[in-house]
């Protein structure tokens, strides 16, 4: 809190009465070993005096008085205070410090985040990138929420109809706003969690069906809130020991975890005894039907203006690298009928004339680690050719292949290539880890959560919570039972902050980003694995290309923030269009 940190020898300095309420605060949060109090030199207790006789007749005024009068006296103890006036003292600190920071919020608020900036978490130029690849489906292709509900309902259909589960659960719709990206599932269990960077889960994120299960019984079934490496999933999101612990980080897993959760909550309502790993096997065999079979492709296909968002900024994009003479490429998952049906929609039917390289149905992650598969050239018409590939050329479609192929051919290799993908894992992990490329990851949860973080509740309870938190870290050294019950009553305030915060967000989950006050494992794995991050390629209208992009210096644990905190870090100089 600024009140706090203030430099004792400046609040000597300026002799007014809301310099010497600082003071009082400030010296409240002094403390040496065994409960003593200390002011310093003699010369230092002869100004507190003279200050202390300067107040104005408040109730803050009269208990610095009793506490000074104490703490001026040799080697004596704040236990020689009464419970009274301890609890009067504490309140005040308390007092004073939420008045401050009322006032600190509408400030704040002129300062808020531009939803349409990229962020960095490592050092990169553009000026640097001669070479932009491009993931197709949630990096140049959006959809809109109506494909997560197609989605559910043909795998819900398919459990039915294929899988013989029961007929109720057609009663079942997609829940738009229930789950969000990056959670875990423990398999074993069938339960829904949030967990962060350190693998606690966040107690109060913990879901059986459609309904949470109570934080004392979640710590019985870990022993705590910690889940073991073991069956965490591994540095590439995947498990070592068979179905234990699934983290979903697709954007079209969404579907998927709203389904899990139904069902589950079917069997549960119904008292049906039934093996969770059964489930989620079913479950997830049932979703990938409806991509490995083309079931979404030709429904999309056929509606493309209910599916896809129109994306003439992401047609701006590619003009404008294209125009600056950068190469640029494609390397998807999904078939070629699908992309160009798209890419006509949102580009136009001269798209494959801006990429040098079109690569269709790699079978990402696998083509970044598989050295045997070579490439197959497709016709127009979808049919696959035989011969050799020698050369990629502009203008042609490939299938398969590898990334090793890829760069024997192309020779584009290392940091002057930069990729952008959806997905942490398949599209980002390897190309950063094993091959030097620069890495963008479109996260399009953060524009929404950007625009939430700028309300005035969001920046109020935000606020608030920090320095609540740091009296209650200053004022817990006092063990009294009257100190110890003021402390108490600050911390259960900040447990409802806390939860409150969370439910911003969303209700059940939170944000993508954070647990409480922990990055989420999935912020851990986008910081580790991606150069930049942003809501949508749209971004990079903003910026020319010679921008350089800088991650924010902020402190260590152990280090004193010396340097001016920034603001909107990264924020283009001219702003985004309204």
């Amino acid at each position: 809190m600024p009140p706090l940190a203030l430099p004792l020898l400046k609040l000597f300095r300026y002799n007014n009465k809301d310099n010497l309420q600082r003071l009082a605060t400030w010296c409240c949060a002094l403390h040496t070993d065994g409960g003593m109090w200390s002011l310093g030199s003699n010369r230092s207790s002869n100004k507190a005096n003279l200050m202390v006789a300067t107040f104005d007749s408040v109730p803050l005024a009269q208990t610095a008085r009793k506490v000074w009068g104490h703490l001026l006296a040799p080697n004596m103890c704040y236990s020689s205070i009464s419970s009274e006036e301890r609890t009067n003292w504490l309140w005040s600190i308390y007092n004073e410090n939420k008045t401050q920071i009322e006032a600190l919020v509408p400030g704040m608020l002129n300062s808020s985040v531009n939803p349409d900036t990229i962020f960095a978490n490592n050092e990169m130029s553009l000026q640097d990138i001669e070479i932009y690849g491009f993931d197709y489906d949630y990096t140049l292709a959006f959809y809109s929420s109506h494909l997560h509900t197609l989605i559910f309902n043909i795998a819900r259909d398919i459990l039915i109809e294929q899988h013989r589960y029961p007929e109720g659960l057609r009663e079942y719709e997609y829940i738009p706003n229930f789950v969000v990206r990056g959670l875990h599932y423990d398999v074993q269990k069938a339960l829904l969690m949030k967990i962060d960077a350190f693998h606690y889960i966040q107690l109060g994120t913990v879901y059986r069906g459609l309904h949470p299960v109570p934080d004392k019984e979640v710590i019985a079934m870990y022993e705590g809130s910690h889940v073991p490496l073991e069956i965490m999933s591994d540095f590439y999101g995947k498990s070592s020991h068979g179905h234990t612990m699934k983290q979903f980080m697709d954007i079209f897993s969404l579907p998927e975890m709203n389904l899990l959760c139904c069902v589950n909550d079917y069997f549960m309502k119904h008292n049906i005894d039934y093996e969770p790993v059964h489930l989620y096997k079913d479950v997830k065999e049932a979703i990938g039907d409806v991509h490995v079979k083309g079931i979404m492709y030709r429904a999309v296909e056929a509606d493309i203006d209910k599916y896809i968002c129109y994306g003439e900024q992401t047609h701006a994009v590619l003009r404008k690298l294209f125009e600056n003479g950068k190469k640029m490429f494609l390397v998807t998952n999904s078939p070629f009928d699908f992309v160009d049906r798209g890419m006509n929609y949102i580009v136009g039917k001269d798209w494959r004339d801006l990429f040098d390289v079109v690569i269709v149905q790699a079978d990402k992650p696998g083509f970044f680690n598989d050295r045997r598969r070579p490439f197959r050239r497709v016709t127009d018409k979808g049919v696959l050719l035989w011969d050799r590939i020698h050369r990629l050329e502009k203008g042609q479609i490939y299938k398969q292949g590898n990334l090793y192929e890829f760069l024997r051919l192309t020779g584009w290799r290392g940091s002057k290539v930069l990729y952008f993908g959806d997905h942490i894992y398949s599209d980002l992990a390897d190309l950063t880890l094993k091959h030097g490329w620069r890495t963008g990851a479109i996260i399009p949860e953060l524009r929404k959560e950007i625009k939430k973080m700028n309300t005035e509740k969001y920046v109020h309870n935000m606020t608030w919570l920090q320095a609540l938190t740091g009296l209650v870290e200053r004022m817990q050294v006092h063990r009294d039972p009257a100190s110890q019950a003021v402390v108490q009553e600050w911390i259960k305030e900040r447990e409802h902050l806390r939860s409150q915060t969370k439910d911003i967000f969303n209700a059940q989950f939170g944000s993508l980003f954070r647990t409480y006050h922990n990055p989420t494992y999935f912020s851990r794995r986008l910081s580790r694995f991606a150069d930049i991050y942003m809501p949508s390629l749209s971004c990079l209208l903003n910026y020319d290309l010679q921008h350089t992009f800088f991650p924010r210096r902020t402190p260590l644990q152990h280090e004193s923030p010396l340097w001016p905190e920034q603001g909107s870090a990264g924020v283009p100089c001219t702003p985004p269009p309204s």
